[in-house]
């Protein structure tokens, strides 16, 4: 079963080798990594609440998103079988759209064994996660890296890390989805450090050059 995991990135040393690995591949990763080192581990849990807090927090500011999500573990509407038995005017009291209720209850009635995603192969992580409504590429590529710790997993639909791509390999225009893909072919086996690597110079950059 490890085998067809790959490395998991338990700790801040698995981040640390990752990046060594990246800048012997491709050196314009030094300065990033000289600025922005130690890159963070950014763990975080697994399982339906991560992934309906996602979902929440889709088209809304932070502290909104944090908001709705706070009152949702006030009533205790976190779990599947909560969003089940919840009414709409429930979850509509907490916040949700009409749009949310409908994709948290889609996810609720997906029954996604959470403990077996772990042994998963990454491509078959994000197909499971991708077939419910309300979870785009993006929300099940971050939670393969984050919540699984995925080493080789990227989001290349992700506008930060088009824009710091484009200004660290000094491109003409931000690269398309399709191209940033292509790109982080190079950086497998460690792409999602990668990712920390790019989210983390995008920070960087956009303090420098005030990019909106």
């Amino acid at each position: 079963m490890g085998d067809m995991v790959g490395r998991i990135i338990e700790t801040d040393a698995c981040v640390a080798e990752g990046a060594a690995w990246l800048i012997a591949q491709e050196p314009r990763f030094a300065p990033v990594l000289e600025q922005c080192a130690p890159l963070p581990l950014r763990r975080r849990a697994d399982g339906f609440a991560q992934l309906l807090s996602a979902i929440v927090s889709q088209q809304v500011s932070t502290a909104s998103a944090a908001a709705i999500w706070k009152r949702m573990q006030d009533a205790r509407l976190t779990g599947p079988r909560k969003i089940q038995w919840a009414s709409d005017d429930d979850l509509r009291a907490v916040g949700l759209s009409r749009q949310k209720i409908r994709y948290a209850r889609a996810l609720a009635e997906a029954g996604i064994n959470y403990a077996d995603l772990r042994g998963l192969p990454d491509d078959a992580v994000i197909s499971t996660l991708v077939a419910v409504p309300g979870i785009g590429p993006w929300t099940a590529e971050v939670y393969a890296m984050f919540s699984l710790g995925r080493a080789d997993v990227f989001a290349p639909g992700d506008l930060a890390l088009q824009e710091a791509a484009r200004i660290l390999f000094e491109l003409p225009e931000r690269p398309s989805e399709k191209a940033l893909r292509q790109m982080a072919e190079d950086w497998s086996p460690w792409r999602s450090v990668a990712a920390r690597a790019l989210w983390a110079y995008y920070r960087v950059a956009k303090d420098r050059e005030g990019i909106r």
